[in-house]
């Protein structure tokens, strides 16, 4: 069934900010007081849930919050270098066009992703939670949906991490990963989601079939 609601995250799904992730992770790491990370480590965070990260870094919960806002202030300094994986504004404006309520879901900053979606694209997603802490994103899906007039069982959440499928699933609602984020595709795939894209041209051919 066609979802009424489609919802995104941003990071790893819209834009591609892992590499510019990876590139400040250790300056952010010294200043934090966390284990800094060795390039050939970069694969292997990609194997790992949001949780496994922080206990193999040894980053404490309550600085969280504080190293997440440092990021979300970096980026807006290095905007220039996000950019959306290529076909991803041509996929929402598709979706758009069929009458698919579009919403974002975002541990970003709304400044941060208004500034890379650019004013006609983010003008086509109505509905945005930004900002949201790292164990956050099932209240605010569930909040998204209320205020939108959908019920979960109306709409999809589409992540790019185990965390947002987890998400998904504490909200009642579908899940769909892509396989080009910050997760492999294949830790992914053990985690059973309902949709795996694997192609950015996917987001809408198999939602709208």
């Amino acid at each position: 069934m066609l979802p009424r609601c489609v919802i995104l995250d941003f990071d790893g799904t819209l834009a591609d900010s892992f590499p510019w992730f990876v590139s400040v992770l250790n300056d952010v790491a010294r200043r934090w007081r966390f284990k800094t990370v060795g390039e050939a480590e970069h694969a292997a965070l990609r194997q790992l849930k949001a949780t496994e990260i922080f206990r193999r870094l040894e980053v404490p919960g309550w600085k969280l919050p504080l190293i997440a806002a440092d990021m979300r202030r970096r980026m807006a300094q290095d905007i220039d270098r996000i950019a959306l994986f290529d076909g991803v504004g041509e996929q929402l404006e598709r979706l758009h066009a069929t009458g698919v309520c579009l919403g974002l879901v975002s541990s970003n900053s709304a400044a941060n992703i208004r500034r890379v979606l650019g004013p006609r694209l983010w003008g086509l997603i109505p509905h945005r939670e930004c900002g949201v802490g790292v164990s956050a994103k099932h209240g605010r899906l569930t909040q998204l949906l209320r205020c939108a007039g959908f019920a979960p069982e109306q709409a999809i959440y589409i992540g790019d991490e185990v965390r947002d499928i987890d998400a998904a699933r504490r909200a009642g609602m579908a899940v769909g990963v892509v396989a080009w984020g910050y997760n492999d595709a294949a830790l992914l795939r053990r985690h059973r989601p309902d949709l795996l894209f694997e192609q950015v041209h996917e987001l809408s051919t198999r939602l709208l079939r």
